[in-house]
């Protein structure tokens, strides 16, 4: 059974100590990608993805089915509007770093805090404006540059997975 839908305070109020991963997702709506994240979010032991108001994703069977457990142990949290959300996560201690295509810091040379919130944006349309705005910290993944962007959970893998390589 998939891990219940819970909303911004009332996650936040539960955490634990220690290091924390939290990703959210700005304007990904495929299911497929959703159920990808899960997946790679309870490998790498993210303690919940995050959706904004307007999310179109939801656990369906499709997303279900690629998770492939990672539904189960992962909650979808609903943040409520961005004035609210990301003030509410600093104050939790949490540390929000955007994911861009350029003039980011290379993933692999900046230190990931203990308490990070990892915000990535649609394939194609990338953060939206206010989301970008908001968050300061930007970090991009190295490559060759013979594609401008990796699928969406290609990515939250890559990152999910040097923020763990830097806290386990």
């Amino acid at each position: 059974m998939p891990a219940a839908e819970a909303n911004l305070s009332d996650w936040l109020r539960d955490l634990t100590p220690g290091p924390q991963l939290a990703i959210w997702l700005d304007g990904v709506g495929n299911p497929h990608n959703l159920g990808a994240v899960l997946r790679i979010a309870a490998h790498f032991g993210a303690d919940a993805v995050l959706l904004p108001p307007g999310s179109s994703l939801a656990l369906n069977g499709a997303a279900c089915r690629v998770a492939e457990g990672g539904a189960e142990s992962v909650p979808l949290v609903a943040t409520g509007d961005l004035a609210g959300a990301l003030p509410a996560l600093a104050r939790a201690g949490y540390a929000a770093i955007a994911t861009v295509v350029r003039q980011g810091t290379d993933l692999y040379e900046a230190e990931l805090p203990r308490r990070a919130l990892l915000v990535f944006g649609a394939e194609g349309g990338g953060l939206s404006a206010g989301l970008l705005k908001a968050v300061r910290r930007r970090v991009r993944i190295p490559g060759t540059g013979a594609v401008e962007s990796l699928n969406i959970a290609t990515a939250v893998g890559v990152v999910a997975a040097e923020f763990w390589r830097q806290h386990r």
